[in-house]
């Protein structure tokens, strides 16, 4: 298959992309490499990925929509686009909220749209996020809870890409999954993330912020998982997305990706310290009006059908991702 991969810089987009070269795809990437984080990383993902057979890369930003459409000439062959660039950051949304309307709604719109022009496209997956959940105190979140409290602009952005897709799949019959993450770790992540800002703060003898005494809980997944079941949803095609509990809708559906464990942050971090060997100063902060208390995952739906099926706790994530935070920088 020819499969564009949005994104193809970030964190979990570089590790989509390796696997399906790894597995003979061919795999074009797209990826406008800002500096929301250190592009450094970014390059550094790239630079594995072009000593790769079948890689092609294309640096370039889906707010410029000409020169979205315009893959459609210049990659006629694409079977499946896996559509993971956004604005991350729940936070960040406070400082610069124009970035989330741009890359995750209008980028939303410029993907949908090529979709469009391509035509023989068989399935457009895109990464939507366990934020959509928002206030929600049922657990564990189901794809058939309510997601009309959103805490954070990421979240009501992320949401509204979901409500895009589905206007997409009804007006033009474009098959589409959203596959919503919860809490991604691991090697190569993202500078921003908790795992990377708790180990750098710790190993440069600096406190590291912990907002809510610590008791706040989340479904930390691991990456490898992630990316099976992203594999597992493109090789089980849009097909799924016509569920016998729900039929005569278009051919769009969501799925929670998440390890389907939740854990303490107080737990997480006694990992890092541990896979560190040092502790960590802890400053407590009270949590913040965009983060909410609790995630977890409930995969039953991405389990029946496509046989997701997480691996991986956060005992041996952690020090996997710790390993490599040791490697990136010299530690």
């Amino acid at each position: 298959m020819t499969i564009l991969v949005t994104g193809a810089a970030g964190f979990i987009g570089f590790h989509l992309a390796r696997a399906l070269l790894a597995r003979g795809e061919r795999v074009i990437g797209v990826d406008n490499v800002n500096d929301y984080y250190d592009p450094a990383l970014k390059e550094a993902r790239l630079a594995v990925l072009e000593a790769e057979l079948g890689f092609t890369f294309v640096r370039g930003d889906l707010a410029d929509h000409a020169a979205v459409l315009a893959l459609a000439e210049r990659f006629p062959g694409i079977d499946r686009i896996v559509h993971l660039a956004a604005q991350a950051g729940v936070r960040y949304a406070e400082v610069n909220p124009w970035a989330y309307v741009d890359a995750n709604a209008m980028g939303q719109v410029a993907i949908l749209e090529l979709a469009r022009r391509l035509g023989r496209l068989s399935h457009v997956l895109y990464a939507s996020s366990s934020s959509v959940y928002g206030g929600n105190t049922k657990l564990p979140f189901s794809e058939t809870d309510p997601v009309e409290r959103p805490f954070s602009l990421y979240a009501a952005t992320k949401r509204g890409a979901e409500l895009i897709a589905a206007a997409y799949a009804h007006l033009h019959g474009i098959p589409s999954t959203g596959l919503r993450f919860f809490t991604v770790y691991g090697p190569w992540g993202r500078p921003d993330m908790a795992a990377y800002l708790f180990a750098k703060a710790i190993t440069e003898g600096r406190p590291i912020t912990v907002f809510g005494e610590g008791k706040l809980t989340r479904d930390f997944t691991y990456i490898d998982d992630i990316v099976a079941g992203i594999l597992g949803c493109l090789d089980a095609g849009p097909a799924v997305a016509a569920r016998p509990d729900e039929p005569g809708g278009p051919p769009h559906r969501v799925y929670n990706l998440g390890n389907h464990r939740s854990e303490p942050l107080s737990r997480y971090i006694g990992l890092i310290e541990e896979a560190l060997g040092r502790r960590a100063i802890v400053e407590h902060k009270p949590r913040p009006r965009a983060d909410v208390p609790e995630t977890y995952a409930d995969i039953t739906r991405a389990r029946e059908d496509f046989g997701f099926d997480p691996a991986t706790p956060i005992d041996l994530g952690i020090p996997s991702f710790i390993a490599w935070f040791r490697a990136w920088h010299g530690v």
